[in-house]
């Protein structure tokens, strides 16, 4: 797996997990998918994640 589709699929797998908590437990866990799109919007503009920090540690290749 490649480091730009590991960081989608954890994107999308937190932000649906997030949607399905707010939907079961408590509408509170929708600031979880406003965290990951601030942050989505943080590494667009500043070219540096964390999630790609820590896929490099695992030896994730880039594309």
């Amino acid at each position: 797996m490649k480091m730009n589709d590991a960081l989608r699929l954890l994107a999308g797998g937190v932000v649906l997990l997030s949607v399905g908590l707010a939907v079961y437990v408590n509408e509170y866990f929708l600031w979880l998918t406003v965290f990951v799109g601030a942050n989505l919007l943080q590494s667009a503009s500043t070219k540096w994640c964390p999630a790609i920090w820590f896929f490099k540690k695992i030896g994730l290749k880039e594309c």
